[in-house]
Parts: structure tokens; C-alpha cells; sequence
């Protein structure tokens, strides 16, 4: 019997080893996982603020493009606001002379292309008997060449075109001779 005792002993002695290792290994294993939700809650919130922020950076920028343009527009009115105003005293004072009405529109025209080209626009210089050029003109129409030293080239200019700094705003439609 003392046999059995001490078999039974050494049986306990083993299993109460074993409920500490499996113990232990729990609480290691708890240890393990903590700082991993840890740092999963932390990597979570951090890209949670971070997509926060970079969403209030995308709205911000749209507000303030949207307000830049209107700045700009508003900027551009009030720099025609004149011209409105010279052809109402042309309209208050007009006469039947032809001649004055003639000088009144050129001043005012003169007046509106100046402030244009205070904002950097320019008109493009497309001239009958140039080259055609895709990057300045548009082809509206091709007809015969009045001469044959005009093939291929500009005939007859229908609009004008125009850049705004570097950039074509408008392309000159222009005649091709054939």
C-alpha cells in the first residue's frame, strides 16, 4: 500500500505540476496577447485619427479652392464694373453722330482689352498667309487657294484667338486653302 500511496502521491505531485505549467502558460500566454490587443487598439485609433485628419484636410482644401475662385471672380467683376458704367454714360449722352459714337465704342473697347490683359490675357497674332498651326488655330474650313503660294495655309481668319498666360483659352478659327 505504501506503493500505492506513494504512486498516488507522486500522481498529485504531477498534476498539481501540471495545472501550474498549464497555469502558467495561460498567464504567459494572457501576457502575450494583452500588449497585442494593445497595440492593435493603439495602431486602430491612431489610423482612425489619421484618416480623420486627412479628411478634414480634403474638405478644408475644397473650401478654400472654392473660396480662391470666387475671390478671383469677384476680383475680375469688379475690374469690368467700369466698363458697365462708361457704356451707360455712352448710352445717357448719345447722339446721332455717327463719328463720336464710333470713338465712345473704341474707348471702351480699348478700356475692356487693357484690363483683359491686365489679367494676363493675350490675343494670339494669326495673320492670312501664315502656317497652320494645330497648337494655335482651328480648321473650319478649307477652300480652294486664291493663289498657289497659299496652300496649306491660313486664307481668311474667322474669330481670333486668345491665350491666358501660357495656356490657349481660344483657338483662332481660321480658313485653309487647298
Amino acid at each position: 500500500m505504501n506503493k500505492n500511496k506513494k504512486s498516488e502521491n507522486k500522481n498529485k505531485k504531477s498534476e498539481e505540476i501540471e495545472d501550474k505549467e498549464v497555469q502558467s502558460n495561460e498567464a504567459l500566454e494572457e501576457q502575450v496577447e494583452k500588449p497585442e490587443k494593445d497595440e492593435e487598439i493603439d495602431f486602430q485609433d491612431k489610423y482612425m485619427r489619421l484618416y480623420a485628419e486627412f479628411d478634414n484636410f480634403r474638405k478644408r482644401t475644397m473650401r478654400e479652392k472654392a473660396e480662391l475662385i470666387g475671390s478671383a471672380s469677384s476680383d475680375i467683376m469688379l475690374q469690368l464694373l467700369p466698363l458697365i458704367d462708361d457704356f451707360d454714360r455712352a448710352d445717357a449722352n448719345a447722339t446721332d453722330d455717327a463719328k463720336a459714337l464710333k470713338e465712345g465704342i473704341d474707348l471702351i473697347r480699348a478700356k475692356f482689352v487693357s484690363t483683359l490683359n491686365s489679367k494676363g490675357l493675350k490675343a494670339m497674332d494669326a495673320k492670312e498667309g501664315d502656317d497652320f498651326d494645330l497648337d494655335k488655330h482651328e480648321a473650319i474650313a478649307n477652300v480652294p487657294a486664291p493663289s498657289e503660294d497659299l496652300k496649306g495655309k491660313i486664307v481668311d481668319i474667322v474669330e481670333k484667338g486668345y491665350m491666358l498666360g501660357d495656356k490657349v483659352l481660344r483657338y483662332s478659327k481660321v480658313v485653309i486653302g487647298s
